[in-house]
């Protein structure tokens, strides 16, 4: 795998970037016109959670296969494969008249993010040298949360001129995106490479490598992303709903918020993340992330005021936007050879969590509103705990690889 200064490789990795934020703004845009689906089409609110539900779950089970997928059959050919069944699937949910459809769409969109994850985030890890990957790792996280937290906004705006549009305008650029990449990406990967690769992943199983996975080198980066992806959806699964109950916000400020909060965010991951990892390495930048995250989830439950609550919104966010790429540099330069397989078992780790996440803030929702995030910030605190497990000669000689 041809590994080339980042600065050779600009090209590429803004097509990389371009299709991971595709792939997150599409998630992101139907949030905004699903209650209007739901009077539409006469959905009662629990189907509306089986169709975010069967997106996480799709994405879980597709993602051990991709992750030797990308290895054996390439990265750019798994990548434009996920690029066109996302488009698909927008489009047969904004052509949808039945609720099968509906969850067809849902099946097919999480089977297309479980392929276009581990693909961009192994080619990356192809073509960048390891002193440059953390910049390039904080490059893709940036452009995951852009498009995961503007996506609403998007389509939003987008809905004002039709109801289905913003199914459409994700299923057009999805297409322009898959068919950039059939032209402009190469593959970093050569035959004797993918030959090597292929013949490691036909002899693994999902079964297999659920149990490489608790590995003591990846387990416990692993069971953090699990953490990152329950507290990150669970406090967006219920940021809007307790902003309105708590403060009697509009849907305006929410939206305000929101994407003041990605700006800073994005802001620190390009500018900033790579030089934090430089200097403190990935295990501290990840505790630190942690440690803010708790203390911010807990305060969560006692501000009051459109400033405070802002300010504690965008650091909170930051802490999950850092602790993203730190934990994906980590674990790509664990992986060596294994890049694909790593790669599916972050996106794996990741689904479960995105299926926990909302499904338990759902349900302390409805209890008392401030218990999804006191929850959130008592897991985050265990995350926290278990990176004191994580030994530093262990962490030492993965990175020295």
């Amino acid at each position: 795998m041809e590994q080339k200064p980042l600065k050779e490789q600009k090209a590429v990795l803004l097509i990389l970037l371009s299709n991971i934020f595709i792939a997150f703004l599409g998630i992101g845009l139907i949030i905004p016109v699903m209650p209007s689906f739901m009077n539409i089409m006469h959905l009662s609110g629990s189907t509306m959670g089986y169709l975010v539900a069967v997106f996480a779950f799709a994405q879980l089970i597709t993602s051990p296969f991709a992750g030797r997928f990308v290895d054996r059959f390439g990265r750019k050919r798994i990548i434009t494969i996920g690029l066109f069944l996302f488009a698909i699937s927008e489009l047969v949910f904004g052509l949808g008249t039945h609720i099968s459809a509906l969850y067809l769409s849902r099946i097919l969109g999480g089977i297309s993010a479980a392929f276009i994850m581990p693909g961009v985030t192994a080619y990356v890890a192809d073509i960048t040298t390891l002193k440059e990957r953390p910049k390039a790792m904080g490059y893709v996280s940036a452009a995951i949360s852009t498009g995961f937290i503007i996506g609403p906004g998007i389509g939003g705006f987008i809905a004002e001129y039709g109801i289905r549009l913003p199914f459409f305008f994700a299923a057009g650029i999805a297409f322009f995106a898959c068919i950039l990449s059939i032209f402009i990406l190469k593959e970093p990967l050569t035959k004797e490479q993918m030959k090597e690769l292929s013949e490691n992943a036909t002899k693994s199983s999902f079964i297999a490598d659920f149990k490489r996975s608790f590995n003591p080198l990846y387990f416990i980066a692993f069971i953090i992303v699990f953490i990152l992806a329950f507290g990150l959806s669970a406090y967006e699964t219920v940021f809007s709903l307790f902003s309105d109950h708590k403060f009697g916000f509009t849907p305006q400020d929410i939206a305000i918020i929101i994407t003041i909060s990605s700006i800073f965010g994005v802001i620190v991951q390009i500018f900033l993340f790579g030089k934090m990892v430089e200097k403190l390495g990935e295990k501290k930048v990840i505790q630190a992330c942690l440690i803010m995250g708790v203390v911010l989830a807990f305060a969560s439950t006692v501000i009051s005021g459109f400033w405070m609550v802002l300010l504690v919104t965008a650091f909170i966010f930051l802490a999950f936007d850092l602790l993203r790429p730190a934990l994906t540099t980590f674990l790509s330069r664990s992986a060596g050879k294994e890049q694909g397989f790593v790669a599916g078992m972050n996106s794996t780790y990741t689904s479960l969590g995105n299926i926990a996440g909302p499904a338990v803030a759902g349900i302390l929702f409805d209890v008392n509103i401030h218990y999804p995030y006191l929850f959130a910030g008592v897991v985050m605190l265990l995350g926290l705990g278990i990176t004191y497990i994580w030994r530093e000669k262990e962490f030492v000689e993965s990175t020295a690889e």
